[in-house]
């Protein structure tokens, strides 16, 4: 299979940085937005400047349909996917009595479900090759659990039981299913926090220092690479040691 990824929620954050260090690193490469065409654009003119193979997608993931038709575009424009890196998501803090039902199945449905129709979508021409990876975006608090992020805490929990199934199920046909799970990364996700809390984050980190999208992009690059051959069903932390 051709080098052609689809990362979604791309037009931002850690999604930009995978899909901008993807492209860099010569994948032809899909990014994904939901409402940001600027964002996305943006990034695919700066990465055709530099002679990389980019194009952009709308689709909100948490919708069948949209995934479906997005893949189709991915696939009549480059062809099939052989990476898919599962970013696209969403987050935020309450007491977990406030949290309402749309709140919880919002969560879930751009979360977990985004994944699971990214996957369905991708998979045939994978199964038919016997090749390509895939790469779900957790979090340490996936991992740990988190104080008033309940709702999040528990969708990245679930990508890293699906990531961990999915990899046992696909073996046998040679398609790696990995997790990176990120720590506390500077991102707009933390805007909403007060600004006193970033520096104590910082503290609380062993390495002494928030991570970078671009800290995230390079795991994810590894895991994607030939060099990860044998990797699979594995969470890869990338946290400085925030959660050791």
């Amino acid at each position: 299979m051709e080098k052609i990824a689809l990362v979604t929620g791309s037009s931002r954050g850690i999604g930009r940085a995978v899909a901008a260090q993807l492209a860099r690193s010569g994948w032809a490469v899909c990014v994904n937005y939901r409402v940001r065409e600027d964002c996305a654009r943006s990034l695919a003119e700066e990465l055709r400047a530099e002679g990389c193979r980019v194009m952009t997608a709308q689709a909100d993931v948490s919708q069948r349909v949209q995934v479906d038709a997005m893949v189709g575009r991915v696939e009549e424009t480059f062809g099939s996917v052989s990476l898919l890196v599962n970013n696209a998501g969403v987050a935020g803090q309450a007491l977990f009595q406030d949290i309402t039902d749309e709140l919880w199945h919002r969560y879930f449905s751009v979360n977990v479900d985004g994944a699971f129709h990214a996957i369905q979508a991708v998979l045939p021409p994978m199964l038919h090759a016997h090749e390509g990876c895939i790469v779900n975006i957790s979090s340490i608090w996936g991992q740990r659990g988190a104080s008033c992020e309940v709702t999040y805490s528990a969708t990245k929990a679930a990508l890293i039981g699906l990531t961990r199934s999915l990899a046992a199920e696909l073996a046998p046909t040679h398609i790696r299913v990995n997790c990176v799970a990120p720590g506390v990364i500077r991102t707009d996700m933390l805007d909403t926090l007060p600004p006193e809390v970033l520096p104590q984050l910082a503290q609380e980190t062993p390495w002494g220092r928030l991570g970078t999208p671009e800290d995230v992009a390079r795991a994810v690059a590894f895991l994607a690479s030939e060099q990860a051959d044998f990797i699979t069903g594995q969470v890869l932390t990338v946290d400085g040691g925030f959660i050791l």
